[in-house]
């Protein structure tokens, strides 16, 4: 059936569910996707019990493959779709049906998303889709209540000729509707056809039988009480279930049936209850409206009050503005006046123009004493000429940021329930980032809301985000890399609101997080080095090879390092990854090596000799100092016991007080393959450290190298089941 069919289907069903005429009991919501909001076509279970359609679990999937690839990270996505999303297309959909699709793929993909019913994140493991079962049962009841809506609109005989009568019955094995004649001529007595199994009219034909999803060609026939699913025999003698409990299916089948209906028996003999529970809510439900209405008014009584007190403050401020505007343009008036009198055949030059023509001389010097006193003031005036008012209002600018601030905490009245606290300590941000909050356990919160936003470069603050937790903790995602955010939690009890927590920054790194493991393989030295089973650390031995050959040990002998490089290559784009130096590391060097560099360095054979003086060998220390001006095909900067050693740089200081740094928590790596640049980072303030050109001619690849005592631990995403192993911790 078509997208469209069934979209007309599911309103007519809704049309008639109105109308009152369906007769089948109101489970509707029941029968409804989470994640398409339709009625479940091939329902899967998933494994956290919730059921979902079968393409709706393909779109989720390949939508979370898309923004993978997009991203170039294994960011996970927190969000659960609520709306349609687009048909993916056919070959896409076979790549992720098929079996091993994440293993076998080059490029991880990612089999973990948020189930849309719970909104926890569920993982399918590595058969993908064909490890769920198909949730027959659901799809049966479905069928019914199609049926039941669509009551007036019969199911054909299959197979009569035209005109097709109405179907009486349907054959379960043979997937056909008949009518009476024609299952007669097609089912007929004493042939093998007699012993189908036929039900009413349906266009429901599921199989008779359930095979394993992880043995195609085995029946189920046990149930994992651990996992609480159907299994087969080969489950259980050497699969995932070999060290669980099973029991018989019939068993399982009896056990889940008796408190399936004991369930339902004590619910159907408390409907009066029910009942009455129900009123109890109706009246509750208008008294909250009721109560939700009043409060709404007194918070506009005391916004308007608020906002009463804005308009005096308003008003006074204005008018004291417009005071000493009036004030300051009188004063710059009368000086113009003055300064237009100075002005010839005008003011006081004219009247002194006019008192020269007196020719009495005593009416002269009578008139002529205060004129000359007059322009004598105004001669010095000229010479040093000072507005009289200043133009700035600057100590009229209204400071309300503590205003402001007070005004964004406004909130209800919070009941004793204390603000709870972000724990800077364990939050932190990688590919997603992780918030921690603590409140008292005496206080402790029904549910929190966390709220995070982005701070622009001019300090601009955007709109708030908030998601609701019922922990203390969360892991954010889909945020944009190289940007400030700035975080804070506030406690719910009931219907009481705490005030926002102090706010916590955090610097998202520069680029996308770049997802590697060490290499085994190439030039791994398992004498020297230890990895371990995930591969994301290595340690470097103590030399016990180089004790048993100490006789030949001379003056001037040097240990090499010992290199390990990632096990994925970066061809374009930009890429940012983070690791830990072990505090009692005694050398350790990391960054980026071009492929045809480790190539040289990993068949350079391993002798005696000092490799400082071996040209541009990458095991000297001070190599990075040599080539400084121009590009190289590797940069790897020097950290050891609990110091960073920051190569020499020609613009920048190199005494040896500012290249030696204290030892980060954890150092990240960025790597700009289009414009040839490598930085590195302290992230506990995401700040760079040091940051210079490289040579990107060919496929890079994160480095590091070993000498005496150390260990290296790369950095983990982010992700919610990290949170969860956090908790557990």
């Amino acid at each position: 059936m078509s997208e469209s069919g069934e979209v007309s289907e599911f309103g007519y069903i809704m049309e008639l569910l109105a109308r009152g005429k369906v007769t089948i009991k109101n489970i509707e919501r029941e029968l409804i996707c989470p994640a398409c909001k339709e009625l479940f076509t091939h329902p899967l279970i998933l494994p956290c019990q919730h059921s979902i359609c079968h393409k709706c679990v393909k779109e989720l999937l390949l939508m979370l493959d898309d923004s993978f690839n997009d991203v170039g990270s294994d960011n996970s996505n927190q969000s659960s779709p609520r709306l349609r999303l687009p048909s993916p297309s056919v070959d896409k959909i076979d790549r992720i049906s098929r079996p091993g699709w994440k293993r076998n793929s080059l490029t991880p993909r990612t089999t973990t998303f948020p189930c849309p019913g719970c909104e926890h994140d569920v993982d399918l493991g590595e058969r993908g889709i064909n490890g769920l079962f198909r949730n027959f049962t659901l799809e049966t009841i479905v069928e019914r209540y199609r049926q039941a809506a669509r009551a007036a609109t019969a199911i054909m005989c299959d197979l009569c000729k035209p005109p097709p009568q109405e179907s009486t019955k349907s054959c379960m094995d043979c997937s056909a509707s008949y009518c009476n004649e024609c299952f007669k001529i097609y089912h007929p007595w004493g042939t093998v056809k007699a012993q189908h199994e036929y039900v009413g009219p349906t266009t429901n034909f599921r199989p008779k039988i359930l095979m394993c999803p992880e043995h195609e060609t085995e029946r189920i026939n046990m149930y994992c009480e651990l996992c609480r699913r159907p299994v087969c025999h080969l489950c259980k003698l050497g699969g995932n279930h070999s060290n669980h409990r099973v029991t018989t299916m019939s068993s399982a089948y009896k056990t889940l049936k008796e408190k399936l209906s004991k369930d339902i028996d004590y619910l159907i003999g408390k409907e009066s209850q029910v009942k009455s529970q129900i009123s109890e809510l109706n009246l509750l439900m208008k008294e909250t409206e009721c109560n939700g209405e009043r409060a709404k008014e007194d918070a506009i009584i005391h916004f308007e009050k608020l906002f009463e007190i804005l308009e005096d403050r308003k008003s006074s401020v204005l008018k004291a503005i417009d005071a000493s505007k009036k004030l300051r343009l009188d004063k710059f008036q009368t000086q113009m006046e003055e300064h237009q009198g100075l002005l010839e055949n005008s003011g006081l030059v004219g009247y002194a123009q006019e008192v020269l023509k007196e020719t009495d001389q005593s009416c002269f010097v009578q008139t002529a004493k205060q004129l000359h006193v007059r322009i004598q003031k105004a001669t010095e005036s000229l010479k040093s000429f000072r507005p009289a008012a200043q133009t700035s209002f600057e100590d009229y600018v209204v400071n309300t940021s503590k205003q402001t601030e007070l005004l964004g905490e406004l909130s209800f009245f919070s009941s004793g329930v204390d603000v709870p606290e972000i724990n800077e300590e364990q939050s932190k941000v990688y590919n997603n980032a992780l918030i921690n909050w603590h409140h008292p356990e005496k206080d402790k919160a029904d549910s929190y809301v966390l709220e995070y936003r982005k701070i622009n470069r001019d300090e601009e603050m955007l709109s708030w985000n908030e998601i609701e937790v019922s922990g203390t903790s969360k892991v954010i995602s889909d945020l944009e890399s190289n940007c400030n955010y700035a975080f804070r939690v506030r406690a719910y009890k009931g219907s009481i609101c705490s005030p926002c927590s102090r706010e916590l920054i955090l610097h998202t790194p520069p680029a996308p997080v770049f997802s590697f493991l060490f290499d085994e393989k190439c030039g791994y030295n398992n004498e020297h080095l230890l990895l371990n089973l995930k591969r994301d650390r290595v340690e470097s031995r103590a030399g016990f090879n180089l004790l048993l050959a100490a006789e030949r040990i001379q003056v001037g002998y040097y240990t090499s390092l010992d290199y390990i490089i990632g096990d994925v290559g970066i061809t374009k784009g930009k890429h940012f990854w983070a690791f830990r130096v072990e505090p009692y590391s005694y050398l350790v060097k990391a960054g980026v090596a071009s492929s045809d560099k480790l190539q040289e360095w990993l068949r350079s054979p391993r002798d005696a000799v000092s490799p400082r003086y071996e040209q541009d060998s990458g095991h000297d220390s001070g190599s990075e100092d040599a080539c400084v001006d121009s590009s190289q095909p590797f940069t790897l900067v020097t950290i050891g016991m609990k110091k960073v050693f920051i190569p020499k740089s020609p613009t920048s200081s190199n005494e040896p007080e500012n290249r030696v740094l204290p030892m980060p928590t954890s150092i990240g790596v960025f790597l700009d393959y289009d414009k040839g640049k490598v930085a590195f980072y302290d992230m506990d303030h995401m700040k760079c450290l040091y940051e210079r050109q490289v040579d990107c001619s060919h496929t890079m690849y994160p480095a590091f190298a070993l000498m005496g005592s150390g260990g290296i631990q790369l950095e983990e995403s982010i992700t919610a089941k990290y949170l969860e192993y956090q908790e557990n911790m």
